[in-house]
């Protein structure tokens, strides 16, 4: 990954000239020049500067062949895993337990609605 000829990339296809670009960034063009040729890296600042510049993402500019990794997912593994076990439950304790849930669930929503509502 060369991160300078991305930026290359997207600059010329955008038709902005190196210093439009460097003045953007917040650096001299000379600096930005060795960028795009790959001697030097730019700061988190000026990457964030120019994506934002060419309407795109860091990850977008980064990973230019499309290939810009998915979302990530951080999960309680306690509670996935939980329902993970309901899922394993004989129907009929399925359905009991959802029945449980949905009361409690009702219970809290119309608790929320009457002290918003009522005591207002």
């Amino acid at each position: 990954m060369n991160i300078g000829k991305n930026i290359k990339i997207v600059r010329e296809q955008k038709k902005l000239l190196q210093k439009e670009v460097a003045a953007v960034a917040g650096m001299l063009p000379s600096n930005y020049s060795k960028i795009e040729k790959g001697e030097r890296e730019p700061s988190i600042e000026a990457l964030e500067k120019i994506s934002r510049l060419f309407g795109m993402t860091i990850d977008e500019l980064i990973h230019l062949e499309g290939k810009v990794p998915s979302d990530v997912r951080v999960e309680d593994k306690t509670i996935a895993e939980k329902l993970r076990l309901i899922e394993q439950l004989e129907e009929e304790d399925r359905q009991a337990l959802y029945r449980i849930i949905d009361t409690m669930l009702t219970k809290s929503k119309f608790k929320d609605f009457f002290q918003k509502n009522m005591l207002d």
